[in-house]
């Protein structure tokens, strides 16, 4: 027999928000910082131009990483909000309607329609709208829209991210600049993976893989154009 004093779950989808925009952040700074400084240092550029354009793709890259999360994140709070005026004044104007507009959502749950009008009348009793936008809407304080919080946490691992290729560069041997630069960024790319994976509770491996296989991709490219044109520009 299961003890439900002692039973106890550990879910991740309450991190949803702001894991998605920091994973983000930092995977599109480590990606477009060193495919960046690959692609400048390829085409022979000198060493402070290389730094100069990395450190300008940092500042702007965490800038837009911001502004395009707060944008996009403002818009899904936007249409949330919307909706829930509309349900707002459709249980003020019919509520009975309402009433049995949820207990069908129940009985197509697998609720008999008794037990499901009971429980939506219970429901309402206590929070109305809440009951109406999580089961209706699908909105729960879990999930919903928070613009300024995904902003923050994609510039700020944006920037945590560019940084560690930019660092890399400054400190490696200019010969073999390009080189340490690829391997640091797909070290730190492997981390990112499995770091991101245990914050929300997936498989490490397939994360791994999939953010190093694009981000040598991404590096592969910006170093051929930068050998094919460098020396044409």
């Amino acid at each position: 027999m299961t003890n439900n004093a002692t039973h106890q779950e550990s879910h991740h989808v309450h991190k949803i928000g702001w894991l998605r925009a920091a994973v983000l952040g930092a995977n599109d700074g480590l990606v477009s910082t060193a495919s960046l400084i690959v692609g400048v240092a390829a085409g022979d550029a000198e060493f402070n131009t290389v730094l100069l354009a990395g450190v300008a793709g940092l500042v702007a890259g965490a800038m837009a990483m911001a502004a395009g999360e707060f944008v996009s994140v403002s818009s899904q709070s936007d249409t949330e909000n919307a909706d829930l005026k509309k349900e707002t004044a459709a249980l003020r104007d019919t509520p009975e309607a309402e009433l049995e507009e949820l207990a069908q959502i129940y009985v197509d749950r697998g609720v008999d329609l008794g037990l499901a009008r009971d429980v939506a009348a219970q429901l309402m009793a206590k929070d109305a709208l809440g009951a109406h936008a999580r089961d209706e809407l699908g909105i729960s304080e879990i999930v919903t829209a928070r613009p300024l919080q995904a902003a923050m946490a994609s510039a700020a691992t944006f920037s945590i991210g560019a940084g560690l290729p930019l660092a890399a560069y400054a400190v490696a041997p200019t010969p073999q600049a390009i080189p340490v630069v690829i391997v640091a960024t797909l070290i730190s790319l492997t981390g990112l993976g499995v770091l991101s994976a245990r914050a929300g509770g997936a498989g490490a491996l397939r994360a791994a893989a999939r953010v190093t296989f694009w981000g040598a991709s991404a590096m592969a490219m910006t170093a051929l154009i930068g050998y094919l044109f460098g020396t044409v520009v």
